[in-house]
């Protein structure tokens, strides 16, 4: 090198300084983590080395002839020994194999390049001294072996990346990116000096800034590899949260003093004639900064939230947290507001809760008060919901009280005060839309309540509020169940009225013109009888609330005979036609007869007086087929498809309710049949019923076509 460009300012020493205090801090870091790091014996020597190289160049900037070959030989020890350390490292990621690297056999070779190295730097600078017709060529080789070591580093690097999985790299990708920067940085600086013969000074100046900055990541990668793989009660020194954010602080006012030196020195060597008022401005600005990084709560809270994240071990174990607190939520159906009270106190060990659940009105309404009596009176949480779903922060009341305004303009409700030692009020979000507010009473067992804790309950909120949404909309769809069947139920009832109705009214109409005939009065009498019976089994079934009736067993045929005998008072008439009458069914009987009912009522309906209507009883395989098939005007496919069974949906006009069809097939499928439909506008339709039977005769074979079945 020549001399002058070894004369380095007091820049220099700043620089190098803080390299000197990174390294330091971070061998203690090492001596604390080495016993669970393969690797912290191998670091704890790298960073020594590193830490004694900074402090040289340091102490040579101080110095009127800087000592060029003992920075030599520091930096030359420097760099072999972080190479030395991505060998050891590529040697556990290969163990197990025969590579040269996953056992010793690569180490002799190693010091014999480290030796080789060692006679061409110092020989360099020698023979620069000694021949000065040898000085580019000297200068040559000293600058293309700087860079043959920083393209080892780099190259190792390379390998370990890409042989290492994401599980391999969570632990050491922080070593890796801080030794690829010191590699990288001064493959940059030498190459540029090889290609102008001299050292940058800004370059020389700037690596040690560069260095510690380096020493930040390894020391990141360190703490997780400590953390990655511990020791049952292992005894070790642990800095407490408080020592180590003060000890942050004292490095980052080292770094912010060094930063304000430097950009002042170049203020005033740029600055020319505004020199002067650019360095009292910069200065007052930066005092400026300094004050209110000071005195900002929030900074120095942020602060101590990424120093607790990034440089120390977890407060809760979350695998077993999250299992103890699903197996919480999962316990039992019968009160799932209180499990989810219970699920969410355990995690911070409170001892009661409340649990407030939006109603679909918006309002907020207590649904679990576990271990915790009632408030007094009804609060009002609709401010406080408002403020919770916009923020979704948790909040600390004995931190509100203290200091209000960390939380952005909150007013709490003031019957809060009435309740005793309530402590945290969480949000229970459901994606966006705030389910439910859950209150906690303090722990006698946990004091303090830092960011883990915060998290921990932010993520258990949402999972609380899914579940609490679950719950709220299978209540909400049991209620609207139960609603249906019931409505299902009337709308059942008010069409057998209809019918009913329909049946008197037609006996009424024929009272004057057949009241002398003996007969008439007869059948009167029966249908009168009929009317009260069927009455009284819809008031039995409104009294039940089910719709279900007594189960009889009887013969289709007989049914059948009577459904037809009762339709023939109407015109066209229809015939009954029985290829088979032994068929049993074990069902609602009057319900059955009502759908027959209904079918040939229809049919009669859809059929001019001129018309025909057919009722068969057939056999199909192990069940009774019955064919209804009229000649009236029939439907069209759409209308079959679309609107033919669909409920309150009728062509009769304001006389229909658009019930009967929705019914017949409702119940022709509890008793596991079917009903199908064949029509043609025009020609009339033909409805398919098939009820399987209680008893019926086997067959030898299963016979799906009808008996005699005409379709015209």
């Amino acid at each position: 090198m020549e001399p002058e460009t070894t004369v380095l300012s007091n820049i220099g020493s700043y620089s190098y300084g803080t390299a000197l205090l990174a390294y330091s801090m971070l061998i203690l870091l090492v001596l604390i983590a080495r016993r669970n790091n393969p690797l912290g014996n191998a670091l704890l020597v790298a960073s020594s080395l590193t830490a004694l190289w900074a402090g040289v160049v340091t102490a040579s900037t101080l110095m009127a002839a800087p000592q060029v070959l003992l920075m030599q030989l520091t930096e030359i020890a420097r760099n072999a020994a972080w190479i030395f350390v991505l060998l050891k490292l590529i040697g556990i990621r290969l163990a197990g194999t025969d590579h040269i690297l996953a056992s010793n056999r690569w180490i002799p070779w190693f010091i014999l390049c480290l030796c080789l190295v060692l006679a061409a730097l110092p020989g360099a600078e020698m023979l620069i001294e000694r021949v000065p017709a040898m000085y580019y060529l000297s200068l040559n080789l000293s600058f293309s072996t700087w860079i043959a070591m920083s393209v080892v580093g780099l190259l190792l690097l390379e390998q370990y990346f890409r042989n290492s999985n994401e599980g391999e790299l969570w632990a050491t990708k922080h070593l890796c990116l801080g030794l690829g920067i010191l590699f990288a940085f001064d493959f940059f600086m030498y190459a540029e000096a090889l290609l102008f013969r001299q050292l940058d000074r800004t370059s020389w100046q700037a690596r040690g800034i560069v260095t510690a900055m380096a020493a930040i990541l390894m020391a990141i990668s360190i703490s997780r590899t400590d953390r990655s793989e511990p020791q049952e009660n292992a005894p070790g020194i642990h800095l407490s949260r408080h020592v180590a954010f003060h000890s942050l602080t004292l490095m980052v006012s080292g770094i912010y003093l060094i930063t304000m030196a430097l950009a002042a020195y170049f203020i005033r060597y740029l600055g020319g004639s505004w020199g002067g008022v650019l360095q009292i401005t910069f200065l007052c600005a930066a005092g400026l900064t300094l004050v209110v990084l000071l005195f900002s709560g929030r900074i120095r809270a942020s602060a101590r939230v990424w120093l607790s994240k990034n440089f120390f071990s977890y407060k809760y174990d979350y695998r077993l947290e999250w299992l103890q607190f699903t197996r919480t939520l999962a316990s039992g159906q019968n009160d799932i507001p209180e499990n989810i009270t219970r699920a969410v106190a355990h995690l911070v060990k409170s001892p009661a809760g409340i649990l407030w659940s939006r109603t679909e009105d918006g309002r907020f309404n207590i649904v679990a008060n576990w271990e915790m009596p009632l408030p007094g009176s009804e609060i009002d949480l609709g401010g406080l919901a408002l403020w919770l779903q916009e923020e979704g922060w948790i909040i600390d009341l004995r931190e509100w009280r203290q200091v209000p305004d960390l939380y952005r303009g909150l007013q709490l409700p003031v019957e809060f005060s009435d309740i005793s030692r309530a402590w945290l009020i969480i949000p229970l979000l459901f994606g966006e839309r705030l389910q439910g507010i859950l209150l906690l009473r303090e722990s006698d067992l946990q004091q303090e309540f830092n960011w883990e804790d915060r998290d921990l309950l932010k993520v258990a909120g949402k999972q609380a509020g899914s579940h609490l949404a679950q719950f709220q909309a299978d209540k909400a769809l049991m209620e609207s169940r139960q609603f249906e069947a019931f409505n299902r139920l009337s709308a059942y009832v008010i069409h057998d009225l209809k019918n009913i109705l329909a049946q008197l009214s037609l006996m009424v109409s024929n009272a004057q013109k057949h009241k002398h005939n003996p007969e008439f009065i007869d059948d009167m009498v029966s249908t009168v009888s009929n009317t009260v019976t069927r009455m009284s089994k819809l008031m039995a079934q409104l009294r039940s609330g089910n719709g279900q009736t007594e189960q009889h067993k009887f013969d289709l045929a007989e049914l059948l005979e009577e459904v037809v005998s009762e339709a023939r008072h109407r015109a066209p008439a229809p015939s009954l036609i029985l290829d088979d009458s032994n068929f049993q069914l074990n069902c609602d009987r009057d319900r059955l007869q009502t759908v027959f009912g209904h079918l040939v009522q229809n049919a009669q309906e859809a059929t001019d007086k001129s018309g025909e209507i057919t009722v068969r009883l057939l056999r199909d395989g192990g069940g009774a087929l019955v064919e209804i098939e009229d000649t009236g005007i029939g439907m069209d496919e759409d209308f079959v498809r679309h609107r033919l069974f669909k409920p309150f949906d009728s062509t009769k006009g304001l006389t229909g309710m658009g019930i009967g069809a929705f019914e017949s097939r409702d119940f022709i499928h509890s008793l596991g049949g079917s009903i199908k439909v064949q029509s043609t506008p025009g020609s009339g339709s033909v409805f398919r019923v098939y009820i399987p039977c209680a008893q019926a005769p086997e067959q030898d074979t299963y016979d799906n076509t009808p008996h005699k079945v005409v379709i015209s």
